[in-house]
Order: C-alpha cells, then structure tokens, then sequence
C-alpha cells in the first residue's frame, strides 16, 4: 500500500533522511522508532508532502505522492495526526469532528461520530466542551477522531503517546487495535517501545535519517544489541 524507496529529505542544507526506503502492506501496523532527532517527523512528513524529498520515490497504493501538493496527498486517504495534534481549541469536540467529515470511500471503514464516540468514551462526556478545556490525552484523542472522520485509507501518527499519561496511553493503544481490525494499516512514529509493541506488527529504526533495522518486534527483541544502540536513553 505505501512503498518509500530511496528518499532523501532535508532541511536547508541539514541532510535528515538518507536512501531511505521500507513498505507497509495493506493492515499492517508499523512502528518507525528512533531517537529524538532520528528522522522520524521527517519521515512521516515526507510522506505528506510537508517536506518534499529531493531524490527518491514514494508511492501509495500506485500513486507517486512526491508529484502532489499535500493537500491531494491527503485526498487520495493518507490520514496524518501530527504530534502538535493542532484541533481547534476555540470550536467543541463535536463541532471539531465535523470539521474532519469526508465522504464514504469505497472499500473503506466508515467512520462516524457515533462510532467514534464510542471508540473514545471520554470525548462522548465532553463532547460539548472546547478543544481548549481538554487535557492533553483528551487532545490526542480528538485529533485521530477528527482524522478517521475523513475516513483514511493509510493513517500516520507521530508520537501519539508523547505527554500522555500512562492510562490515556493504555486507551490509545486499545484504539489502535480497533483501526487494525478494521483493517486501516498505521505508521506509527513512536519512542515509547512498550506502546509501540503492544500495537505493532512490526518495527523499522532509524537512526541519523538511515534504516538500521527492518522486522517483527521478536526480531527486534532478540536482537538487543540494535536496541541499545539505537533505542536506548
């Protein structure tokens, strides 16, 4: 469904991401995990589009992406929920879901509030609250409830434990679970190992913008030397 192959992204003159390539199959819940400054947000943002890489090739689901402004990226269904998480604090819960609404995409889970709510019980109790009375979880969660109104085919998170409190965290990686019965396939740019395996399907590192490792978490976990020079404080 998403295949990166070879891709270079910068900041100025800063050479973040370097031939970069891995893939995601259609379902599947990836964790890309690194360091602080590792290229992680790069990555995920080179999916968008936010940063245009200057050689290599991205596609999803057929489509060269590294053509399109982020704005027809995000039509074709690729859902992004960045770590700024970025609602709207002035409108309600409700009113910033409906902000989010797409319509239906064949083939595709639809998502609506009903669903939503009850995938996220905290927000139905406070759906009537601003985005700026919520906590930081209560944030998080609205921001990939606004996202899966669009009705994604591919979602990209990035760092969607950061600052959470460990029971919201709990919350999110049950949410996550749903997405993948559902069949939605997730990146998911993480730091927290034990989040991300508990959702994952499988783990990619990276290390100074390069791939150090590619495989199922037993892998990663049999293999700790990659985690302590990789993923270690």
């Amino acid at each position: 469904m998403l295949e990166i192959t070879d891709i270079n992204s910068f900041y100025g003159k800063a050479h973040i991401l370097r031939d970069l390539s891995f893939s995601i199959k259609p379902g599947e819940v990836v964790s890309l995990l690194g360091r602080n400054g590792a290229g992680k947000t790069t990555t995920v943002k080179s999916i968008m589009q936010l940063v245009k890489p200057q050689t290599g090739q991205i596609f999803f689901d057929g489509v060269e992406l590294t053509q399109l402004p982020t704005h027809k990226v995000a039509k074709l269904g690729v859902g992004y929920v960045p770590e700024e998480r970025r609602i709207f604090t002035d409108l309600t819960i409700s009113e910033n879901l409906e902000v989010g609404r797409q319509p239906p995409r064949e083939g595709v889970f639809e998502w609506t509030t009903d669903i939503l709510f009850d995938l996220f019980p905290n927000l139905l109790e406070r759906k009537n609250n601003r985005g700026k009375a919520l906590s930081g979880g209560e944030q998080q969660m609205l921001s990939i409830a606004r996202t899966l109104m669009g009705n994604p085919r591919l979602l990209l998170l990035d760092e969607p434990s950061e600052g959470i409190a460990p029971v919201i965290v709990e919350q999110m990686a049950q949410t996550i679970l749903r997405l993948k019965d559902e069949g939605l396939p997730v990146l998911l740019s993480e730091q927290n190992l034990h989040f991300a395996r508990l959702v994952s399907d499988r783990a990619i590192v990276i290390e100074g913008g390069l791939k150090k490792f590619d495989g199922a978490f037993s892998e990663l976990e049999a293999q700790p030397e990659i985690r302590d020079a990789y993923l270690s404080v």
